[in-house]
């Protein structure tokens, strides 16, 4: 059977590629979307992703289990967030600033640490070979679908319907709106916005191990990319609903994929300029979503950036 696609590869290409670049993003940027929720951004998650993804590798490579790397990860984002959330909870504290710093932190931790363990191999989280009816080893690529991707897909729905219709999501809505209405509740903004940033870590961790046991399946010190920083853009972009975090990554994540694609196809001129695509877009998304004269539609009220 000829296996060849033509120009059917690229899309094709696109889609299995937009899958799995989009999965890290789509943690950082529930975590995100819980932590800005609560009337607190949070521009540290970069760190996070990298602290994540040394944590999650070193920890497969001791225990030979993927999955408790991918447990040490999330503890080690939750862990960082919880910092983050209580240096932020202490009087005249920017939170951007401190944001910077975490990042800052996490990457310069995660360099330290993480330098023993660029040799060893750790064992891959499991995928699910959703193109097995096909003959075509590109179908097959293209839908080997791995367990965290479904498993951000579930996340996003829960948490689209957690925000909407139960008390934890009211309670977290109504700090990220008002510190003056939620105090007047008998809340303590402080201490739910601290456990909204650790739990927002606790997702960007998770992220940072699917890098490092998954795509691209290895430590090395230049692994996220970015990606941090950009899921803070697709928050926006997303205005802060969890399912459109889904979509968003989606996009971002096939805009990722295309150069890949059309090298693969046998395009060699100036693909490169193609691989800077998610950055375009994440600057596009930045410039469309900026106007003098209006406010972002959902964007929480007490939101540094809102103000």
């Amino acid at each position: 059977m000829d296996n060849n696609l033509g120009l059917w590869a690229v899309p094709l290409a696109v889609i299995g590629g937009a899958i799995r670049v989009s999965t890290p993003i789509l943690f950082v940027s529930l975590g995100e979307t819980l932590t800005e929720r609560s009337g607190r951004i949070n521009l540290g998650l970069e760190g996070t992703l990298v602290l994540g993804a040394m944590t999650g590798y070193a920890t497969a490579v001791m225990t030979a289990s993927p999955w408790a790397g991918v447990l040490v990860a999330a503890l080690a984002g939750a862990l960082f967030g919880l910092v983050h959330g209580l240096i932020c909870s202490m009087p005249r504290v920017n939170d951007i600033a401190i944001g910077i710093a975490m990042m800052l932190l996490g990457t310069g931790l995660a360099f330290y640490f993480g330098k023993p363990f660029i040799q060893p191999a750790a064992p891959d989280l499991p995928a699910i070979p959703l193109g097995g009816w096909s003959s075509l080893p590109q179908v097959q690529a293209a839908l080997n679908i791995n367990v965290l991707f479904v498993i951000g897909i579930i996340a996003a729905l829960a948490l689209a319907w957690a925000l909407r219709a139960t008390r934890p999501g009211l309670i977290l809505r109504v700090v990220g709106d008002s510190t003056d209405a939620a105090r007047a509740l008998g809340l303590n903004p402080a201490l739910i916005r601290t456990a909204a940033t650790a739990l927002g870590g606790a997702f960007a961790g998770v992220g940072g191990a699917y890098l490092s046991l998954y795509y691209p399946g290895s430590w090395n010190e230049g692994i996220s990319s970015g990606q941090g920083l950009m899921a803070v853009a697709l928050v926006i972009f997303a205005r802060w609903s969890p399912v459109n975090c889904l979509w968003a990554a989606l996009l971002f994540g096939g805009a990722g994929a295309l150069g890949p694609a059309l090298q693969s196809v046998g395009v060699t001129q100036g693909y490169y300029l193609f691989y800077a695509a998610p950055y375009v877009l994440t600057l596009g998304v930045l410039i469309a979503t900026s106007s003098p004269s209006r406010a972002l539609s959902g964007a929480p009220g007490e939101l540094s950036i809102t103000k």
